[in-house]
């Protein structure tokens, strides 16, 4: 059934922070293995893959561990300049 309510979501500060850093490890991880590391995590958020994320450095386990909605949400506030924690 439809409702024309609007939902909420929220993220608290602490998982917001731990997403970062992960985001960062996984980028980096991805980066040490010559591809491309904007493209991969874009594959992985779009398709909810594992395999475009490498294993190196332990980035495929790190990426598994959050949410492609908070990877998103962290995304889109980056990039309206709104991430004020």
């Amino acid at each position: 059934m439809a409702t024309d309510e609007t939902l909420m979501f929220n993220m608290d500060k602490e998982s917001n922070e731990e997403s970062k850093e992960i985001l960062k490890k996984v980028y980096d991880a991805l980066e040490e293995k010559g591809y491309n590391p904007i493209n991969q995590i874009v594959g992985y958020i779009l398709s909810g893959d594992p395999t475009y994320i490498t294993s190196h450095n332990g980035a495929r386990n790190l990426i598994r561990g959050i949410e492609r909605d908070e990877l998103l949400e962290k995304m889109v506030k980056e990039y309206i300049g709104k991430d004020n924690k």
